[in-house]
């Protein structure tokens, strides 16, 4: 009888997660893109009253930081595979996660204090 090597698997198992949570994640981007430059062509802000104006709606806000924490998302996934492929040394790639989590978490807050100020 012929014992074949045991399947070793390794690694966090993100795979179909995080392939279905950037895809899903770029097309509410581009969703989010295509109405804004619509809301742009359709009221053309010329002054800082008028883009204030824009998004002084709860609505627009709302979909505007969903916008944000999505491309935060998006970035993260993508930025992290980068690190675990390409950056072999753990502590080196654990410092590096720890600085784009932290920097990411800051432009979160960041687009919150924009979109609400």
């Amino acid at each position: 009888m012929v014992k074949r090597p045991s399947r070793i698997v390794t690694g966090a198992h993100y795979g179909l997660r995080d392939w279905l949570i950037q895809r899903v994640s770029a097309v509410f981007m581009i969703a989010y893109v295509f109405l804004l430059v619509t809301i742009l062509i359709i009221s053309a802000p010329q002054d800082y009253a008028a883009w204030k104006a824009i998004f002084s709606n709860q609505w627009l806000r709302i979909v505007s930081l969903l916008f944000f924490a999505g491309l935060f998302w998006h970035a993260w996934i993508g930025v992290r595979n980068i690190l675990m492929d390409y950056v072999h040394v753990t502590r080196i790639r654990f410092i590096l996660h720890i600085l784009v989590i932290l920097s990411l978490l800051f432009y979160f807050v960041w687009s919150v204090e924009i979109l609400w100020s």
